[in-house]
């Protein structure tokens, strides 16, 4: 599937859940038998690890249909960039869509200049060019994290290697949206 179609088929099922027109796409245990044999997810989603986003249900779809990675703050990390790597080598995925949040709790940490001791750090470090980015900018300064944030790590997928050259050779579309936790509206926004 290109990539200009798994984003027409993401941003309906949106538009499914949002109207609570749900068709539950592959929920059932005859999917399960069907793909229990290989996976052919059509996107990828590197989204937030927030309770709040899950990306099957927003998006309406089910069993063996998004590759699905969850970190707080959905940031890049050599794991999840190699996690992201194999779905496009391996599994042939062509969409790779960036999902953050309104509100997001690791972005208002960051901030916050939250002094967390352990690996959260890590979390908050990673988040930080995105809020220094923000503070530059008129309106909310959360909402302008949250957003420079998911664009921030739009960025570095499209300037790490290998995926880079798979951007280049259209065999990887990458994007950035925003969920909407009020309304349950899923927008493109890079």
């Amino acid at each position: 599937m290109n990539a200009n179609h798994a984003l027409e088929k993401l941003i309906a099922g949106n538009q499914r859940y949002v109207t609570g027109q749900l068709v539950h796409h592959h929920q059932s245990g005859g999917r399960m038998r069907a793909i229990a044999t290989g996976q052919h997810p059509f996107a990828v989603i590197l989204g937030c690890a927030d309770s709040r986003v899950p990306p099957e249900i927003i998006f309406d779809h089910g069993l063996g249909d998004l590759f699905v990675i969850r970190v707080a703050g959905n940031i890049l990390d050599d794991a999840i960039l190699g996690s992201i790597e194999y779905a496009v080598e391996e599994l042939g995925t062509s969409l790779v869509v960036v999902l953050g949040h309104e509100r997001c709790g690791a972005v208002a940490a960051t901030i916050k200049h939250a002094k967390i001791s352990g690996h959260i750090s890590t979390l908050l470090n990673a988040i930080q060019p995105a809020v220094d980015r923000a503070k530059n900018e008129l309106g909310d300064l959360l909402d302008n994290a949250v957003r420079a944030n998911i664009k921030l790590v739009v960025k570095q997928l499209k300037s790490s290697m290998p995926v880079a050259e798979f951007v280049q050779h259209d065999r990887l579309k990458v994007v950035g949206a925003q969920y909407n936790l009020d309304r349950g509206a899923v927008e493109i926004i890079a």
